[in-house]
């Protein structure tokens, strides 16, 4: 056997027994009007954010709409960074800030599907700092100031809590008050923090409601990021790469962008437009640090969340493997509030909303400002990027962009445009 032959031999075995890594691949495209939606009317969302670009208001951004499991709009505009001239691309990389929690939650209720992990167990199994918290509640002193006094749990925080953010947990960056203060203070999620530490730091602080009993926003999903560390036995992102990352073929989606040759992807807001809250501001996920937040740490592409969307829109599935079973997915994506938790003013979803696990979710067609159809589920990131699934219409949306004061105004927008778009 000649030796060019032998080598080329031992190449294969080794190219055959090395691991194989899912790279992303587009999801299978169509004309608008295959399935159902106006070609014409979808170029007015490009022709809109171009405008916008155009007038400053915002900087770039990627659309991706899907239906009938076909992307009929996959668009670019503007810049991927303000400050410098390369045009927006379609694989650049966004902030997704709370569109993590989506991923993170998933990720649970595999472990849930595998008999690991309930949603009834309390989160004290896990961290077993959890098991003595106690509720902050705001009472006026001698002289009329408000002080905090601290009062015993009812009940332990639940695995169901932390995911529909009923836990009592809160944001120090999202509104007003002592506990949220006590939150802000505790400089919780700094790059040097592990999320055993945030959680540690968590468990030391007061709840702002009693467990199960009001919706607010908060570090919920990073505590439960620290428990399916816990469960599995490895890092938040090694868990999240095993059950859903590499087989999505979600390979640019991760916690930082370290490496440099990834680095010119990333996509920057305005100078002027870098704060997401009270006290915190873009980070930088060129230093990759230890932090891994559940709740809102990750970057990803439009394509790679597209495939996470289609996954779900598909019932779980994707490229024939399943993630979930469609009852696991119909049971997340219900509204698991109800009448008996209550809202606040800051209850983000807003009218004709509830939330399930990890996502908020549509529950009449009507009321919102907004148009989707009953069992929308959606959910959006602080840095302006923003994502919805509409199962009845059978239709998904991924809309990215780096800017927090106009996020609010371009998911109403988005909604209105790609239903006009919607023909039958």
């Amino acid at each position: 056997m000649k030796k060019p032959l032998i080598l080329a031999l031992g190449l294969a075995s080794a190219l055959l027994l090395a691991p194989v890594q899912a790279q992303v691949k587009d999801l299978p495209r169509a004309k608008a009007e295959a399935v159902g939606m106006s070609t014409e009317r979808l170029a007015r969302i490009t022709a809109t954010l171009a405008a916008d670009v155009e007038a400053k208001k915002i900087p770039g951004a990627v659309v991706l709409v899907a239906r009938h499991g076909k992307v009929v709009m996959y668009d670019t505009v503007g810049k991927i960074d303000p400050a410098g001239s390369a045009p927006m691309t379609k694989d650049a990389i966004f902030r997704i800030y709370s569109m993590t929690k989506p991923i993170t939650t998933l990720t649970a209720m595999m472990l849930v599907e595998e008999g690991k992990l309930m949603l009834s167990d309390p989160v004290s199994k896990y961290i077993p700092s959890f098991a003595k918290m106690q509720v902050g509640v705001e009472k006026p002193d001698a002289a009329g100031k408000p002080v905090l006094e601290l009062t015993p749990t009812r009940r332990q925080i639940t695995i169901q809590d932390l995911m529909r953010h009923t836990s009592g947990i809160t944001y120090g960056f999202f509104g007003t008050g002592l506990v949220k203060a006590a939150y802000a203070d505790a400089n919780l999620g700094g790059t040097d923090m592990t999320n055993e530490m945030l959680a540690d730091k968590v468990s030391k602080l007061p709840l702002a409601y009693q467990p199960g009993t009001t919706w607010d926003y908060s570090h919920s999903t990073d505590v439960l990021g620290r428990v399916i560390e816990v469960v599995t036995g490895k890092p938040l992102l090694q868990a999240m790469k095993e059950r859903v990352l590499d087989s999505l073929g979600m390979k640019d989606t991760s916690f930082y962008v370290a490496d440099a040759a990834r680095q010119p992807r990333l996509a920057e807001p305005f100078a002027d437009d870098r704060n997401i809250g009270t006290n915190a501001n873009f980070g930088d996920p060129r230093v990759a640090g230890k932090y891994e937040s559940g709740g809102g740490g990750l970057m990803s592409t439009a394509m790679e969340y597209a495939r996470f969307s289609q996954m779900l829109l598909n019932g779980g599935t994707l490229d024939r493997k399943r993630y979930v079973s469609p009852k696991t997915l119909g049971y997340m994506t219900s509204d698991h509030l109800g009448t008996a938790i209550a809202t606040t003013p800051l209850f983000l979803p807003g009218p004709g909303h509830g939330f399930g696990l990890g996502f908020g979710v549509r529950k009449v067609s009507g009321e919102a400002s907004f148009p989707a159809e009953a069992g929308t589920y959606y959910w959006g990131g602080a840095g302006g990027t923003y994502f919805w699934v509409d199962p009845k219409t059978d239709l998904f949306v991924v809309f990215m962009m780096q800017s927090p004061k106009q996020r609010v105004y371009y998911r109403t927008l988005m909604h209105d445009m790609v239903y006009a778009a919607v023909m039958k």
